[in-house]
């Protein structure tokens, strides 16, 4: 039955396409990895005219998507970047967009639906607890109910329209489903999310250090393109971030233009959240330009700390 939805969604996207490839025994993995059939959709969703509500492409990713099929929802996850970095750059141009904001209401309801409305979160270590590694003369407190939570994502209600006021969080939501099938996501969707981020950052800063032996941004350019800046609250930063987390520190960390667009949108949000004063950001931020720089120099330096040399003397 799988085989045939794939089949079924491949001849769709066949005559929305100009030049599809011949399919394949896996469709599929050829929808979510061809890199000609992916450079084709990016361009349609780059077409100034795509997201209306009689877009076809965009009419085909939302039937794709509901065809609950996990496959075939991954190829729609995989063009999320795509999707979320057009359309939050052309809201504030006031065009209809209503293709692009129903593709984003399905994966919002299906965030919602598999959570059952419940917030995710984290227990946090107490530290005025002592660890179980050391004994505490202090009677223990009994804190059963008492639990250390961090709240990584608030509970969620349903919505069945894209307003203003919930723009950032169905948005931010649909980056957290990006985020959680990141490891099968294709380099190419990754890399097409940093190069959204810097557009969305408005800011092309570059690192130097400063008379204190520390860190400042610059600015590279005299006149920076403000073009595709957008608002970033953190509900919609805290998923970006973590995607960018990945790109640094997961598993294609291998991939040199990867890791230097994950790099270079880790610095523009910086600056932007440097410009905006936003201390939370700026921690953030600055943390992944850290990780960054760590990453850079682990690449220069060679040598395996891990290893015993091997030496005739013995030193006492």
């Amino acid at each position: 039955m799988s085989d045939t939805k794939a089949e079924t969604a491949y001849k769709s996207l066949s005559s929305i396409l100009t030049n599809t490839p011949p399919s394949s025994q896996n469709p599929a993995s050829s929808l979510l990895y061809d890199p000609e059939i992916s450079s084709q959709v990016s361009a349609l969703l780059r077409h100034p005219n795509s997201g209306a509500g009689d877009d076809n492409l965009c009419r085909w990713l939302y039937d794709t998507f509901q065809s609950s099929d996990p496959q075939l929802q991954l190829v729609v996850v995989r063009f999320l970047p795509m999707i979320a970095g057009v359309y939050l750059s052309r809201v504030t141009l006031r065009k209809p967009l209503a293709g692009f904001e129903a593709v984003l209401l399905a994966l919002y309801s299906h965030e919602t639906t598999s959570r059952k409305g419940q917030s995710l979160t984290v227990n946090v270590p107490d530290l005025s607890h002592p660890s179980i590694y050391h004994e505490s003369k202090a009677p223990s407190k009994n804190n059963a109910t008492d639990l250390n939570l961090a709240v990584i994502s608030p509970s969620l209600e349903p919505h069945g329209t894209v307003r203003s006021t919930r723009r950032a969080r169905i948005v931010g939501v649909a980056l957290e489903l990006y985020y959680s099938k990141i490891p099968q996501m294709p380099v190419g969707s990754k890399i097409e999310f940093c190069e959204f981020c810097q557009a969305w950052a408005g800011q092309d800063g570059d690192m130097r250090k400063d008379g204190n032996g520390g860190d400042e941004v610059i600015n590279q350019k005299e006149g920076i393109s403000k073009e595709g800046r957008i608002p970033l609250p953190w509900e919609l930063l805290q998923p970006v971030l973590r995607i960018l987390g990945h790109c640094l520190l997961g598993s294609n960390k291998k991939n040199k233009e990867l890791y230097e667009a994950a790099c270079c949108a880790s610095r523009s949000l910086y600056a932007r959240s440097l410009h905006d004063i936003n201390p939370n950001a700026i921690l953030a931020t600055g943390s992944l330009v850290r990780l960054a720089k760590m990453g850079l120099d682990s690449q220069n330096d060679q040598v395996d700390h891990t290893q015993v040399p091997w030496t005739r003397v013995i030193s006492l």
